[in-house]
């Protein structure tokens, strides 16, 4: 079982466990219909070969605790000894190989690797959403020499993106934040035919801005990118709305000296950190009329208080909102750390930055290719 364990680590141990528990409904659903599963993930970038601080020895750590069962590591991906751990193995039981990046074949897809993967089990299930934009070994591989399926929080994603790709309720609202417009241009264009408006926050509002000809201070633009923010904002009719304001600061260091202003009165030598009170509360009014919401990235700098504001606004309107009836849907990446809590107050909280992404831009993921006619 593909699974995506990709997770923070701090002094040793698992940070988050978020993309752990949200893999347990399928873990324990096989567990009690007395398979044995062997468990496959990747930590981090090693270069294709062990490196013992991506070991995933905290990772088997936390899924033992969760579980309240021993799983072991393997002390290899493939190879002997990893073939006599999966001997042993009786129904119910798990194992976790080592760090899937620690063969070069993983990310190069290697068929090779794949069919020494494959070989270690009878049939295979990807769980692995947030890793399945990439062609990798262990994503695509097995599929074409197993027995294979999607787990149930892969056929979650697909479905509930796939809900946002057909827009059946209105209005449908979308927040998209961030620091640079270069990593959401394929999604702004894919989602503006769809919604009815496209909330923008996070540094790439303040590119907007200079596209607009206004004074932006010492904020962070993309030069690069100016044209084409100037391009969307001419074809994206009323859509694509901006913020009124921002809360500013000379820089994150002075953090306390901080103000709001409006966005045609950024002085030079500050900066934008985040959207201001007045921002907050226009955003909130639309995300309440909305059916529909799909957000992703944050508002502001909201590692560093008091730029968090910005961001936690958009998530209480979520929880608000689909208290209201709307389907409300957080598209991975510092989003989901901005909703941590709050999970189970919204419709779906996804698991896949960069796979969510690709998803709603129309891209085939590589991963749910591969198992569609299985």
């Amino acid at each position: 079982m593909r699974v995506d364990l990709n997770v923070p680590l701090e002094d040793g141990a698992v940070a988050d466990d978020l993309r752990i528990t949200t893999a347990l409904p399928t873990l324990e659903w096989l567990r009690e219909n007395d398979a044995a599963v062997v468990v496959a993930g990747h930590l981090g970038r090693p270069k294709g070969a062990p490196d013992p601080e991506y070991s995933m020895a905290p990772v088997a750590a936390r899924l033992s605790e969760l579980l309240g069962q021993a799983v072991p590591l393997a002390p290899h991906v493939v190879g002997a000894a990893v073939d006599s751990y999966v001997a042993s193995l009786e129904p119910g039981d798990l194992l976790m190989l080592e760090n899937l990046r620690f063969e070069r074949g993983e990310t190069e897809d290697d068929p090779a690797f794949s069919t020494n993967l494959s070989e270690l089990a009878d049939d295979y299930v990807n769980e692995a959403f947030g890793a399945s934009h990439r062609a990798h070994a262990s994503i695509v591989g097995p599929p074409r020499l197993l027995p294979s399926a999607g787990g149930r929080l892969l056929f979650r994603e697909v479905e509930t993106l796939s809900r946002l790709l057909e827009a059946e309720e209105h209005p449908f609202v979308a927040v998209l934040g961030g620091a640079e417009i270069s990593g959401k241009i394929d999604v702004i264009r894919s989602l503006l035919p769809r919604v009815d408006e496209l909330l923008i926050g996070g540094a790439m509002a303040c590119t907007f801005f200079r596209a607009m000809g206004l004074e932006v201070g010492d904020s962070l633009v993309e030069a690069d990118r100016i044209e084409l923010a100037k391009d969307l904002l001419a074809t994206s009719g009323k859509k694509l709305i901006l913020p009124r304001g921002g809360d500013i600061a000379p820089s994150l260091e002075r953090a306390s000296e901080h103000r709001s202003v409006a966005v045609d009165a950024i002085p030079k030598g500050w900066a934008v950190y985040d959207i201001d009170a007045a921002t907050q509360h226009d955003y909130r009014a639309r995300l309440l009329r909305a059916k529909t919401i799909f957000w992703n990235g944050p508002m502001g700098v909201f590692e560093t208080p008091p730029f968090d504001a910005g961001t936690r606004a958009i998530a209480t309107a979520l929880v608000e909102a689909g208290k209201k009836g709307a389907v409300t849907v957080v598209g991975g990446g510092d989003s989901v750390a901005a909703v941590a809590g709050l999970e189970d107050q919204l419709t779906h909280v996804s698991t896949g930055g960069g796979a969510s992404l690709e998803f709603l831009e129309g891209k085939e993921l590589p991963g749910v290719a591969a198992l569609e006619d299985k």
